[in-house]
């Protein structure tokens, strides 16, 4: 069986301590099959071997002979120490919900066989390869979405995870086929594993999902963010706006690195507009803020995006297991599992996905104003038989709404569980989990932003737009027409979601985005 599927070309290499943000986007995509980095393994050995030295010694540490949590004071007998790994794994495997989207269960494997390859776990290097081969081959492990609360790892999900390993749990195949976990093993020529001492500990011991769900919110904000700067400069031409507010010279009085690359990106964007020429002297002073103060608002959010992204890769690489193993033989019980990190990251996306769409329903509020675009009402001619873009801009409205209130930080709620030896926990799981409904709903009130902005513009055509906005523009006239008269909307709208959602824009838009620096 080939195992470097999905695709014939040269694997991406994961090297521990190494691995980047288009790195990781490349793994949510899953086009590409992944390999672990061959200097990896001395340190996988080394750690492995330290466990079984305290084994073999009988010394009592923490998670490989005694029990765990509140039961920690509890010491294991040798001949128990597998049954100890498997009822650890089945006990934990109390996850509900809807499965984990398949990219986030890509991102999860992947981080997880990164942070087992640090050689601070004490596990055997088949237990990574095994993950990898999992992943390669399109046999995805089933994981449901809730009952992490981020600390002392994502315990219940990766858990699941680790079910696939020892033959139990289910596994969605690329055909969409449920097989037990027994059955995927046996198609990448495995049999179930039996656990050595510490290995169930080290796989539901890990942040691994909790920045996986953070890490496919990053990517989201990623395309909603380059969406919402096309969208705000198709609008600015709509309403014949002013460029002046773009001038570098703003900016660099003020000095923040987000507002002054967004600036840079519009000014690109709008370079060579005629219809920018064909007003210059219309006397216009000033637009409203949602178009005037694009650098201000939306770099704030590029300057979050990137710091989230940041905090991400660090996760992403790191050992966040319990106890951890070190070159000297020391065995160390501390509190990396805690995913406060990620829970701060994955609240700061939030706030920058909630404001991206927050502006552009402004935005699109202000095209359907006649008093303020100059545009029919609406956005329609024939008005009052037609109501053009009036509900859509309700659907804007309400999906903006929606997302104020999921963008509530998620990590400032703590419950303590275990009989309170896990008193304060970090909810970093909700806390990424969130943030799928949160893209999607920008993604939709950007893509009505845009398609309204798109009839603004033909409803006065003229002059033309720039180069770079023109063929944004035909882009969108390929997926929706221009709207002469009213007509079934959701399927237009539906297509725009999808536009914003593309991950593919003017190189003066995608330089700046997190995953390109």
């Amino acid at each position: 069986m080939d195992l470097a599927s999905p695709t014939a070309a040269a694997p991406l290499v994961l090297e521990p301590g190494e691995v980047d943000l288009a790195l990781l986007r490349r793994v949510h995509a899953g086009t590409e099959s992944l390999a672990l980095h061959p200097s990896a393994r001395h340190a996988l050995l080394a750690a492995q071997a330290t466990v079984s030295r305290i084994v073999e010694a009988g010394d009592v540490v923490y998670g490989i002979n005694t029990g765990f949590g509140k039961l920690a004071q509890t010491i294991i007998p040798h001949e128990r120490l597998a049954e100890l790994q498997r009822n650890l794994v089945l006990s934990h495997s109390a996850g509900i919900g809807e499965p984990l989207p398949a990219g986030v269960v890509r991102l999860v494997l992947a981080t997880k066989a990164v942070s087992l390859a640090r050689g601070h776990s004490g596990v055997r290097p088949e237990i990574v390869d095994a993950l990898l081969a999992l992943g390669n081959a399109g046999l995805l492990p089933r994981i449901p979405s809730k009952g992490s609360v981020g600390a002392s790892g994502d315990l219940a999900p990766l858990a699941h995870l680790a079910c696939v390993l020892i033959g139990e749990g289910e596994v969605t195949t690329p055909q969409g086929e449920v097989i037990g976990g027994a059955e995927a093993l046996r198609r990448i020529g495995l049999e179930p594993f039996v656990l050595g001492p510490k290995e169930g500990l080290a796989l539901l011991n890990g942040t691994q999902v909790s920045t996986a769900l953070a890490l496919a919110g990053l990517f989201g904000a990623e395309d909603v963010f380059a969406a919402g700067l096309v969208a705000g400069a198709l609008s600015l031409e709509a309403i014949q706006g002013s460029i002046k507010p773009f001038d570098a010279r703003i900016h660099a009085a003020r000095g923040q690195p987000g507002q002054i690359a967004v600036a840079g990106a519009m000014r690109a964007l709008l370079e060579g507009s005629e219809i920018v020429d064909s007003h210059a002297d219309c006397g216009r002073v000033q637009d409203p803020y949602s178009v005037r103060c694009v650098p201000q608002v939306m770099g704030a959010c590029l300057d979050n995006l990137r710091h989230a992204a940041r905090v991400l890769v660090i996760e992403a690489n790191a050992a966040s297991d319990n106890p951890l193993v070190f070159d000297n033989g020391d065995v160390i019980s501390g509190g990396n599992f805690h995913a406060e990190p990620v829970a701060f990251a994955a609240d700061i996306i939030a706030l920058a996905v909630s404001e991206i769409g927050a502006i552009s329903e402004r935005r699109m509020a202000l095209l359907l104003d006649s008093g303020l675009s100059g545009l029919p009402p609406f956005l329609v001619r024939d008005g009052g038989v037609n109501s053009g873009f009036m509900i859509a801009q309700v659907t804007a409205a309400a999906l903006a709404s929606e997302n104020k209130s999921l963008a509530h930080p998620a990590s400032v709620d703590s419950l303590p569980t275990s009989a309170n030896q896990e008193d304060h926990v970090s909810m970093a799981t909700f806390a990424g989990r969130r943030l799928g409904d949160m893209v999607e709903n920008t993604a939709v009130v950007v893509g009505i932003e845009a398609m309204a902005a798109a009839q603004g513009i033909e409803l006065r055509r003229g002059p033309r737009s720039s180069p770079l906005l023109e063929a944004e523009f035909a882009a969108i006239r390929e997926r929706v027409a221009f709207i002469d008269q009213d007509r079934f909307l959701a399927p237009s709208i539906d297509a725009m979601r999808q536009w914003a959602r593309q991950g593919r824009w003017p190189a003066a838009v995608q330089a700046i985005l997190p995953s390109q620096a």
